[in-house]
């Protein structure tokens, strides 16, 4: 089941007359030349150069979303009010329930959602399923929409119906028969703009062995693994008493961690787990919006990157965040800090877009883009914003302090993806958002 995409028009040749972020301020006037989806050159603005008009506009590059989970969009609102565990086990229903149709317009939307925000890449967090043709229509739903994504495949061999020392036995498979299917999606998705990783719910649901077996696979094969650690105190508190020791020291321990390894949320690191993630170069994704609507807490993003750890922003899944809106993601990172540490110099616009274009980017085996800024030689994945289309924005004294304190998806005017346009004036270029709408309607 497909949106019938429409036939995608012949890609820019350059972005012309654009105010450009260049990973340290606003060049103005700039042309942005592309060739076959690489940015090949940034210079002053040449009269008569054809290409996407960026006249009064502002182009950065597209956002990164380090974390979500789009099947989630068909559940949103479940377990609203519930602490973490219990939260877990309510949403655990729907995606045991999934089926390929429910998955497909959830990744749909889930996805067009992020790039009407900025959001050209997503790491989609999948729950263990052993249904392979739920996999195959998330898959198909991002190629649809035309977003990067690297497609993490749920893994866990720790079977405990409570959630809090293993996971939902009837979504565990053999660690045999995940790496099997793993394959097969290597081959499915080879060519196209979806990478595939390995997902593992927590430190819980993995043994020692498995932990051994899903870190060896991953390395063998140059992919990410993607962990939730430390939402809370749980992850802490289960290990403690399973295994005698702390969750981070547990996953250090069967050398899980290394420059490869995402880690997702961190809200209870200590001093001790943020200096073992630095030496073995693993990365955050930190999420504040999730954290706050599920009173996890605030996590300590200042001191992670005090330590040199990289640090990527993610949105979350529809059921813990509702939206996926990463420009409200960099104000809620910036405010939240400030508000902690009270000080209102702690994150500023170009430390929260170098974290969301950039932060976690080595991790994921990404191209760098120092600062955040347009780079020649990167794919040209990016995103111009015009703040005339929300008076909300209006004045601009600034651009960066305009996006990061007013700016909404209102403002994205167009968005590509390896120079391709997918997102034009707010609008997708490739979904029928009235039948998009319709179906999830009937859900």
């Amino acid at each position: 089941m497909k949106l019938e995409p429409s036939p995608a028009s012949p890609p820019p040749t350059a972005v012309v007359d654009v105010t450009v972020w260049t990973g340290e301020r606003w060049a103005e006037h700039q042309d942005v030349l592309l060739r076959d989806g690489t940015v090949v050159q940034v210079r002053d603005h040449v009269p008569g150069t054809p290409g996407l008009d960026g006249t009064g506009g502002h182009l950065l590059p597209g956002f990164v979303n380090t974390h979500t989970h789009l099947q989630q969009a068909t559940c949103r609102g479940v377990g609203e009010g519930q602490p973490l565990l219990a939260w877990l086990l309510s949403v655990g229903e729907h995606m045991a329930a999934l089926t390929p149709r429910t998955a497909y317009l959830a990744a749909v939307a889930g996805a067009l959602d992020g790039l009407r925000s900025g959001s050209t890449t997503l790491v989609e967090h999948m729950w263990p399923h052993p249904s392979e043709e739920v996999h195959d229509a998330v898959v198909r739903a991002l190629e649809d929409v035309g977003v990067r994504a690297t497609l993490g495949r749920g893994v866990a061999d720790r079977v405990d119906a409570t959630r809090r020392w293993g996971f939902d036995p009837r979504l565990v498979q053999p660690l045999d028969t995940v790496f099997e299917h793993v394959q097969r999606l290597v081959s499915r998705t080879a060519g196209s703009r979806t990478t595939v990783g390995l997902a593992v719910p927590n430190p819980r649901s993995l043994t020692p062995a498995g932990l051994r077996a899903v870190h060896e696979f991953a390395r063998e094969h140059g992919m990410t693994t993607s962990i939730h650690l430390l939402e809370t105190t749980t992850d802490d508190d289960m290990c403690r008493e399973h295994a005698g020791v702390g969750a981070v020291e547990y996953l250090a321990a069967e050398g899980f961690l290394d420059d490869r390894t995402l880690t997702v949320h961190g809200v209870a690191l200590g001093p001790a787990d943020i200096a073992t993630l630095a030496a073995t170069g693993a990365a955050v994704s930190h999420n504040p919006i999730s954290n706050m609507r599920l009173g996890s807490g605030v996590a300590p993003v200042l001191d992670l990157r005090a330590a040199g750890v990289p640090v990527g922003l993610g949105v979350d899944g529809a059921a813990s965040n509702d939206r996926q809106d990463m420009l409200e993601t960099l104000r809620l990172t910036a405010y939240l800090q400030r508000a902690l540490h009270r000080r209102a110099d702690a994150l500023g616009f170009g430390d929260v877009v170098a974290m969301a274009v950039d932060g976690a980017g080595a991790a994921l085996g990404l191209p760098r883009r120092p600062g955040g800024g347009v780079t020649v030689g990167t794919p040209a994945d990016l995103v111009l914003v015009r703040f005339d289309r929300d008076f909300g924005c209006l004045p601009v004294t600034e651009p960066g302090a305009a996006l990061l304190t007013t700016g909404s998806p209102r403002v994205v005017d167009t968005v590509l993806v390896d120079g391709e346009v997918v997102l034009r004036d707010g609008r997708s270029t490739r979904i029928d958002e009235g039948v998009l709408t319709e179906r999830l309607l009937g859900l």
